[in-house]
């Protein structure tokens, strides 16, 4: 055990060279497509419907589709069986996703340049607990909306889980949902640190870092 911890110790103590800096400087970017692009988009067609009723969520707002026609067009039909409006008020997630991604970009540019493994590993694991965190939350958010239905609704029907991923007939809607581009940000800029961590980690010869520099001078 005690081999193993100090075989933890040197690996966490591991310099970082420039490839695995730049690619850290990279995941920084990328996470900034956060602020840009929706996380996830979902797609309702009916026969009433042909041309589909579209949702994007973004890390900030819900955007319907159509000028927003779209997310009226739901909520109206959401009336009908007793599920309650969606509104940007209801999603908390608006209000800390920005903030945690800001300051992952940071984190991630701060391992960049303090060069150093247990950095680099704080920041994979931070992404990935939020990743997680953030898809449990979506995920509960949906499975809300489809059981907390009004009893006094004009259309009675079973509770439902909306899908989180794929497609799913519900009533006579097939309702889509898949991520969108700044999802696929998110797993990119994971992908460059686990493959920063990984270059790191089998590198033979460990590159000195700041610490190491200043004592040998």
């Amino acid at each position: 055990m005690q081999a193993g911890l100090e075989r933890t110790r040197r690996l966490l103590d591991l310099g970082l060279d420039l490839r695995t800096r730049v690619l850290l400087v990279l995941a920084a970017i990328v996470l900034t497509a956060v602020a840009i692009f929706p996380l996830w988009s979902l797609t309702m067609f009916a026969p009433q419907y042909p041309q589909g009723l579209r949702l994007e969520i973004y890390a900030f707002e819900l955007v319907g589709g159509n000028g927003g026609q779209d997310l009226k067009e739901i909520n109206l039909l959401n009336h009908y069986i007793g599920m309650r409006d969606l509104a940007a008020a209801d999603f908390t997630e608006f209000y800390w996703i920005p903030f945690v991604v800001g300051a992952l970009a940071l984190l991630t540019l701060r391992a960049a340049v303090f060069g150093r493994m247990e950095h680099l590993v704080d920041v994979l694991v931070l992404n990935g607990y939020f990743a997680a965190f953030s898809l449990w939350s979506f995920a509960h958010k949906l499975y809300l909306y489809g059981h907390e239905l009004s009893p006094s609704a004009a259309v009675k029907m079973a509770p439902f889980m909306p899908p989180v991923f794929g497609g799913r007939q519900i009533a006579n809607f097939e309702v889509y949902s898949y991520p969108g581009l700044a999802s696929y940000a998110l797993g990119a800029a994971m992908l460059l640190l686990i493959v920063a961590a990984l270059l790191t980690a089998w590198r033979e010869e460990p590159v000195p870092n700041l610490r190491q520099q200043q004592v040998l001078s």
